[in-house]
């Protein structure tokens, strides 16, 4: 794997997974559920500096945003796992266009949108496609949650031959033990950086 430090920011994008208001924001679903960690809502201003200097040197910011996609009656096609684990979720829960499906005031607005309906931000959405179509070599990857989605779409990645940091502590998961556990496991398959040092490449870059 090539040093990230000598990567073309023109050719790099940010991508952030499931950094919504149904999973951040007090009147989202989860917040209305009382699902939320303090580990978790730090993310955005953590991740924020990032995005705007990527953007300065030509990169790109990306938000694969979780989606319940409704049916004919309104009524939101959940995984069974899913239901299961979050009974909670109902109508309108990350329905895409609703308050609780878009991103965070903090991230907003995202260059791409990705639409995604299960764990990895590569599994049958546009997100290779957007790649290729701007030239989209490597990948900065944070979001929630670490053992979910993130390392679904760090290892779907490596499977591509994309080349992938993961922010450290620009993920989260709702038990610490959890993310410290799945940051360890990843370490075969992509870079690991902190927010800050990935802000300090971004900075000095040429």
């Amino acid at each position: 794997m090539s040093d990230p430090t000598t990567w073309d920011p023109a050719r790099t994008a940010l991508l952030t997974i499931d950094l919504q208001n149904d999973f951040l924001h007090p009147e989202g679903a989860y917040g209305r559920a009382g699902q939320s960690a303090d580990s978790i809502a730090a993310l955005p201003d953590r991740i924020a500096p990032l995005a705007q200097a990527l953007r300065a040197k030509g990169g790109t910011y990306i938000s694969a945003q979780f989606t319940l996609v409704p049916d004919k009656d309104g009524e939101p096609l959940i995984a069974p796992h899913l239901k299961q684990l979050r009974p909670f979720l109902g109508k309108g829960d990350f329905a895409p266009g609703s308050f609780g499906h878009t991103l965070v005031d903090t991230l907003y607005p995202a260059d791409f949108v990705v639409e995604k309906v299960a764990y990895s931000a590569f599994y049958q959405t546009r997100l290779e496609y957007i790649m290729r179509a701007v030239g989209i070599e490597t990948l900065v990857i944070g979001g929630i949650v670490t053992n979910g989605g993130v390392a679904s779409t760090l290892r779907d990645a490596h499977l591509r031959n994309i080349e992938t940091v993961m922010l450290t502590d620009g993920c989260a998961a709702f038990r610490p033990e959890v993310h410290d556990a799945t940051v360890l496991s990843l370490g075969t398959v992509t870079h690991q950086l902190t927010c800050a040092d990935a802000l300090a490449w971004l900075e000095g870059a040429a």
